[in-house]
Order: structure tokens, then sequence, then C-alpha cells
């Protein structure tokens, strides 16, 4: 039973007319026959004078994982970061070219970007609960949207934290500190915070970076579990979690995106030098 009300579940429109869409460039673009729902095209950005990503193009399909792999600096993040505007939020970032949500450009003037972030959530790589408690972090976003009647917000929490395969750890304690959970059920509750409010998009910023094999096992797990709801991106240093998470990989480098494709064809038959040698260790 979808307990939200209309305002937080609906999937309204992101603009009052969606933009006209445009071509990607050939060959640039995850070669699937899958429906998607973010269209890159010939995207570049700078930061001030740097520029962070150039003229990249590719599709992100519907319900499966994509990881961004590439070298420290190459602009997985910064890519990453595009997709909800949060770049918008650092100062002299100047940007060319679209990416589409659902066929509309998420740089349209008439944008609503609460409800963008709202649909494309995000995780990040150092897990950040607030300091408050766990049920309060659960809740926090359907709160921001209006949503305060307890037996609904009830439902939700424990609704959302089943989903991020934590609840059964902290049903006890619920009104306990986030603060006081393991950097690993941290990073679990804040992804249970971002799907609380019903995504649908998931975007993790290298999210199990500074957690343990054991931690990091199971967040792999839920990404598989989450994959049947919510369509994942995932940047990555790790190839072997790439390998094991991801249907589609795109490999970056310099701030270009070098090859894409199925991740069996990247990990196994990959079109380009650069990146056989990066996933073979012979990079740099």
């Amino acid at each position: 039973m979808n307990i939200l009300p209309p305002a937080l579940r609906a999937r309204t429109p992101l603009t009052s007319s969606p933009a006209e869409e445009g071509r990607l460039e050939q060959g640039r673009v995850l070669p699937h026959r899958e429906r998607t729902v973010l269209e890159v095209d010939q995207l570049s950005l700078w930061y001030g004078t740097a520029r962070a990503l150039d003229r990249i193009s590719l599709e992100i399909p519907v319900k499966r994982v994509t990881a961004f792999i590439g070298p420290s600096g190459c602009g997985k993040s910064t890519l990453l970061r595009c997709f909800n505007r949060l770049n918008d939020l650092i100062d002299d970032v100047r940007v060319e070219g679209d990416i589409r949500f659902d066929a509309t450009s998420i740089y349209d003037p008439t944008l609503d970007v609460n409800l963008l972030r709202k649909r494309v959530g995000m995780v990040f790589q150092k897990s950040n609960p607030f300091p408050k408690s766990i049920y309060e972090n659960a809740a926090y976003g359907c709160r921001i949207h209006g949503l305060n009647r307890k037996p609904e917000l009830d439902e939700i929490v424990e609704r959302s934290l089943r989903s991020a395969a934590i609840w059964d750890e902290v049903k006890d304690r619920l009104h306990a500190s986030a603060l006081g959970l393991s950097g690993g059920q941290q990073q679990r509750l804040c992804i249970a915070r971002a799907i609380a409010v019903e995504p649908e998009v998931l975007l993790l910023d290298e999210p199990c970076s500074a957690l343990d094999p054991v931690a990091t096992a199971k967040i792999e797990d839920l990404i598989h579990q989450l994959k049947r709801e919510y369509t994942i991106v995932i940047v990555t240093h790790n190839m072997q979690q790439a390998a094991r998470v991801s249907d589609y990989t795109a490999f970056m480098y310099l701030g270009e995106l070098i090859e894409s494709g199925s991740t069996e064809q990247i990990f196994t038959a990959p079109g380009k030098r650069e990146t056989e040698d990066y996933i073979t260790g012979r990079f740099g």
C-alpha cells in the first residue's frame, strides 16, 4: 500500500513544458535497447576556468545499476552531482550541453529543483546521518515535504529501514541517536533516508570507500535488492565492486567519457586501450 500523500508520491513534471529533445552523439551512449531515464547530451562543466567534464554523452537505463569508474579527479563524482544539480551549490560553476530526466531538461529555467532532488536522491561517500534519532533521520525527507502524521511516518520509517536492510538491527532503538551506529549502519541509514521519499533514481558516490569488507558486502547486497525498484548510478574506485554490482559501466579519464557499455563487455572485451589498461592495472 502506498501511504505517501499525492503531493509526495506523484510523478509530476519537473517543468511546465518539457524541453525539446536533442540527439546524443553517435557512439557515445550505452549500447542497450532498454528504456532510459537520464540522457546526458554533450555535457561540459567548468569550475572557474578549469574544465572538469568535456562533452559527455551517455544514457542511464531504468532500474539498472550503472557504475562510473576511472582514476581520481577524472570527473566521476562531478558528473554524478550533475544529475540532481548539486554542482549549482558551488561558486563559479558553468555548464554547457544538457541532461534530460524523463525527456525534460533539468536545466530548464522553469524546473523545480527541489522536486528534482526528491526524484533523484543522493548518498554521499562519507555517511552523514543528522544528529537526530534513527527514526527522525529516516523520517526527515517526509517531514520536509510536509508529511507529519505519526501513523504514516511510522509506516514509512519501517518500510525504508526494511528496504535498506537495517530494520532488524535498529527496530528496538529507533529513538536512539543515529550517531551511535557503526559506519556501515550509518551508511544504510542514509540510504533509508534517501529512499523514504520514493525517488526514481538513487545516486551513490563511493558508498563503501570508508567501510570494512563485511559492511561493504552488506551494501553491495542491498544494491542488488534496490535495483528492483530504483535506477542506481554508483561511483566507485573498486574495479571488483563495479564488476559485482553493475549492469553497465562507463570509464572516464580527464573529464572525458572514454568508453561505456555493458559491464561484461567493458571488463572482458573493452574497445579502448585506455579502458583495458585501467582495468588491468597498467594505466598511468
